[in-house]
């Protein structure tokens, strides 16, 4: 029996794998492996600090997301062998496969930050939201904060949704408004970056909204360690930010296997072919979703659209003959900007995110690079579309490919 292992049920993989089931022959075998039996809805986790979600609401079974034609193994992934083709299981069992799929996601990694874990900052002044865990304690920090000093903070780049943490400030910002003390809160939003954002255009757009909101940017702040008797972040440079609470988002980092496989880059993520999601180590392996180097957003926006390539090309390389997809970059991703509004971005490797309307010129109906009612709607109904349409591997009336209708060119007028 032919047999196609997938690492990881998570966004990517329990789409990938059930688009598979679809496509091979019913002879092959897929397996799929994750450590529990916790499929996550991670959109969701910008909404539990603010009471919107409840951890419940977020959380299902993976296997119940799996066609009944998959394989689901419930291990964790000690190492992968690409000269045998193997994978070894944390219980010491061995799965074969002849092609291999790596959709282990990334990890927020608390404890690369030094000072950050200290019981005196840790979840009492210190919090993620990049864990339901977390998410879940920063809504009773968030409810018993009397005002001072709010510290929005990311780590490093690459991390998962990196509009998140801007959507955090946004809601923060919202969240304190409407809790008639948004006078007492001096919100900062502290980023490695030069801007708001990674691309120019979307940098100035979200950075003018920082500006209206009153919230303060700290930027090219690269972090040394946090100061736990001076509760503070401290930079490389020096600078010292003080915060009575801080909201940071942990370096983000592929599953430790990937390293200890020689599989990852240092931060543990995937080499692979950009347009074809094939491993640069092995010929018989691919990734997909947030486990890989791909330079776009680590979201599940992009997953989608890579698992349309993704299940062509394996096809293809199944049947030995040249890999025909060649995935673009194509991202996109709603920004909650507080108020019931929010914004749409839309871009790729090399169009960055344009003013204009989505998906059809002029009519959209979705407003690019602005705010509007009609975005934060799509961005609250996506959580159906997730779980019936994108997970069961629907098709969805979006472009895989990234396409220029309805944008304004950078430099002209709508």
């Amino acid at each position: 029996m032919s047999t196609v292992v997938i690492l990881g049920a998570g966004t990517a993989g329990t789409m990938l794998a059930n688009k598979l089931r679809k496509a091979l022959p019913r002879d092959w075998s897929i397996t799929v492996v994750d450590k529990d039996d916790e499929h996550h809805y991670q959109p969701g986790y910008l909404f539990v600090p603010f009471g919107t979600y409840t951890p419940e609401r977020v959380v299902r079974s993976r296997k119940a997301q799996l066609d009944r034609g998959v394989d689901f193994v419930i291990d964790a992934v000690a190492h992968v062998d690409p000269v045998h083709q193997q994978v070894r299981l944390a219980s010491g069992r061995q799965l074969s496969y002849q092609w291999l799929i790596i959709a282990s996601g990334t990890v927020p990694r608390a404890d690369q930050t030094p000072g950050l874990l200290d019981e005196r900052v840790w979840r009492t002044s210190a919090f993620d939201f990049y864990t339901l865990d977390g998410a879940a304690a920063l809504q009773d920090a968030l409810e018993s904060f009397e005002g001072g000093r709010l510290l929005v903070h990311i780590t490093e780049m690459p991390i998962k949704c990196p509009v998140a943490p801007l959507e955090f400030a946004f809601l923060a910002d919202d969240y304190f408004r409407k809790r008639r003390m948004r006078h007492k809160v001096d919100i900062t939003y502290v980023t490695p970056l030069d801007g708001a954002f990674t691309k120019p255009v979307a940098s100035a757009a979200l950075g003018d909204l920082l500006e209206d909101k009153s919230i303060r940017v700290a930027p090219d702040f690269a972090i040394s360690h946090v100061d736990p008797e001076k509760q503070a972040i401290v930079g490389y440079d020096g600078r010292e930010l003080p915060f009575d609470l801080l909201v940071t988002v942990p370096l983000n980092m592929g599953q430790q296997f990937i390293i200890d496989s020689g599989l990852g880059d240092d931060l543990g993520f995937v080499p692979v072919d950009k347009h074809t999601l094939r491993s640069q180590i092995s010929d018989r392996i691919f990734a997909i979703g947030d486990a890989t180097n791909v330079p776009t957003s680590k979201a599940g926006a992009v997953a989608h659209f890579e698992v349309e390539h993704l299940v062509k090309n394996l096809e293809a390389a199944i049947a030995g003959a040249p890999l025909p997809s060649k995935f673009d970059g194509h991202a996109n991703c709603f920004v909650e900007s507080g108020h019931g509004k929010a914004l749409l971005l839309d871009f790729n490797y090399d169009t960055e995110p344009l003013r204009g309307t989505f998906p059809a010129s002029k009519v959209g109906p979705m407003k690019l690079l602005g705010e509007s009612r009609l975005n934060h709607i799509g961005k609250l109904a996506f959580e159906k579309i997730y779980w019936n349409m994108l997970l069961p591997g629907k098709p969805l009336p979006v472009p895989t490919e990234m396409s220029m209708a309805g944008k304004i060119p950078a430099g002209h007028r709508s």
